[in-house]
């Protein structure tokens, strides 16, 4: 994950394009989250947060929201800019129990653990699991494999699904691709949303 600390330092953040696309169509997705859920929005967490592009989504719709990140510079970045209700914690998302970040009642994930190894990826979904509410929601935005796998890190349906073996995949769609340059347009994105299981 150290490539991501000399990216930001090269000034090399592609991922970042995605701005306003992705934002609409997570406040859609955001949005819906909060229609199921009686007791309205509560804490959320934006795993691998960056600069905290997404994270004010949360905020202005009403949760409280906590970003977490493991590159010092884009977490400082993300707390210059505001705006103040956000917390903005260093952490590894594939030790998230150990950050003290409490729990959270959704969880945020754009483009992070598309960029993790099958065991970090686990490490994640274990840490979210830990972490999570007993009616918790996880979204997920991450790129689907692709001939461009060398340049664009991508994942199939069942590794994300593998990752999360105690959450119910309750809806997977298309991902709006305004504003990602190739070959990241190629890449066929996807949101998943999950329901944590208790059974």
């Amino acid at each position: 994950m150290t490539k991501y600390a000399w990216m930001y330092r090269l000034g090399v953040t592609p991922w970042e394009r995605y701005g306003a696309a992705g934002g609409a169509q997570l406040g859609t997705l955001l949005d819906r989250v909060a229609e199921g859920r009686p007791t309205g929005a509560g804490r959320a967490l934006d795993v691998g947060c960056g600069r905290g592009q997404f994270t004010p989504e949360l905020a202005r719709r009403g949760w409280k929201a906590v970003g977490v990140d493991i590159v010092p510079a884009a977490v400082e970045a993300a707390r210059r800019n505001g705006p103040t209700e956000i917390t903005y914690t260093v952490g590894d998302v594939t030790d998230l129990e150990s950050a003290g970040l409490g729990t959270f009642d959704l969880f945020v994930d754009i483009g992070c653990f598309q960029g993790l190894d099958t065991d970090q990826r686990a490490a994640e979904g274990r840490g979210v699991t830990a972490l999570a509410e007993p009616d918790a929601t996880l979204l997920m935005l991450a790129f689907g494999p692709s001939r461009y796998q060398r340049l664009v890190e991508g994942v199939s349906q069942a590794e994300v699904e593998a990752a999360f073996p105690d959450w119910r995949l309750a809806a997977v769609e298309d991902a709006v691709t305004t504003g990602l340059g190739w070959p990241m347009n190629r890449s066929s994105p996807k949101w998943y949303r999950f329901h944590r299981t208790t059974e």
